[in-house]
């Protein structure tokens, strides 16, 4: 991880102050970036989202889903965190805190949204930061790869319908025009971009062009998703000032949220008596969010000064921080999980 994503959260945070100043500086200029958009989709959060996300994308190779075979126990494992447990779960603890636990102290008015930024969060999981926490995992490289290439194409086909069921459970009238344009927009459209990227750079320089491409692309990506959260609290700026409780009221049920399903997922690699350099990643994964979709969606579907916008924000604020500590304890506790998938096999053996 270099210095700048290390301290991302520190970043993240001069945005809030930043965007906030700006927005009360130039309210004309935010308006007007604000009302540039295409059925509610937000034009220049669109084009800081491809910048983001191309960049990360570019690195997956698909070709890797026929590795899958080859770590079967842990991608079963994953893809139950990700797709059967977490769209679920955030639902559950979004409607228990910020519906009902914390609903007196928050904007009546927004209760619905936060819910609603909860889950698009959630929605998702992760395709970029990953790579880092399964490396600082000692992770098995080809599992990760293999992991995020088979959720980006599930992503494709079961981002709009879980979010759809998921609103219209929580009572919120789903733009599902908007809904399937953003998943056109941030899903389709970059993936195919990114991959054709890729096949041109493989075939005329090799992977050494490659490198030198995402090594010029990095930190553009990282410069989008800082100037998208400027934008953004340009306009939460003053829902913020005003109460400025509510960010740490949306964080309790996200910090629950990425415990929960990482401990979840590494208890039951080690059931299924899955590597430890698997199980890592797959906790990891199961745990992080692509935070970067979930800004863009919640922007499309809700708009800048949306409840949704601001519990997605608050995601990117904690992401990495949190994640660290999950990276620490996947770490610290190698030998408990070892031992147990010894004692497994042990057992097995005997019998």
């Amino acid at each position: 991880m270099s210095k700048f994503e290390r301290y991302l959260t520190l970043w993240v945070a001069l945005c809030i102050v930043a965007g906030v100043a700006l927005g009360h500086l130039m309210p004309a200029v935010f308006h007007a970036i604000g009302s540039a958009e295409i059925a509610r989709v937000n034009l220049p959060v669109a084009v800081l989202v491809w910048l983001m996300i191309v960049p990360m994308l570019i690195k997956i190779d698909f070709a890797a889903l026929a590795q899958v075979k080859e770590h079967w126990r842990g991608i079963g494992v994953t893809l139950f965190i990700n797709w059967a447990v977490k769209p679920f779960s955030m639902a559950a603890l979004g409607w228990l805190f910020v519906g009902t636990l914390f609903r007196s102290y928050l904007p009546a008015d927004q209760i619905n949204s936060y819910i609603a930024g909860l889950i698009l969060l959630a929605a998702a999981p992760c395709t970029a930061m990953v790579f880092v926490w399964s490396n600082l995992t000692k992770g098995e490289p080809h599992f990760t790869l293999s992991q995020v290439a088979l959720n980006d194409t599930i992503m494709v086909f079961a981002f709009a319908p879980i979010v759809g069921l998921l609103l219209g459970l929580s009572a919120i009238t789903v733009p599902w025009d908007t809904l399937v344009l953003s998943v056109v927009l941030y899903i389709v459209v970059p993936v195919a971009a990114a991959q054709l990227l890729r096949r041109r750079l493989l075939a005329s320089g090799g992977r050494a062009a490659l490198e030198r491409l995402l090594a010029r692309l990095q930190p553009l990506s990282l410069v989008a998703l800082l100037a998208t959260l400027v934008m953004l609290f340009g306009f939460q700026g003053e829902q913020i000032l005003a109460q400025p409780l509510v960010i740490a009221l949306l964080a309790v049920p996200i910090l629950i949220q990425v415990y929960f399903n990482a401990g979840l997922a590494y208890v039951l690699n080690r059931i299924a008596g899955e590597q430890h350099c698997v199980a890592g990643p797959s906790a990891l994964i199961g745990a992080s969010n692509f935070f970067e979709l979930a800004v863009a969606a919640a922007i499309s579907l809700f708009g800048f000064n949306s409840g949704a916008a601001l519990a997605t924000v608050v995601g990117v604020l904690i992401e990495v921080p949190v994640m660290l500590t999950v990276v620490a304890i996947v770490n610290r506790s190698r030998g408990w999980y070892e031992r147990g998938t010894r004692a497994d096999s042990a057992a097995i053996t005997r019998s």
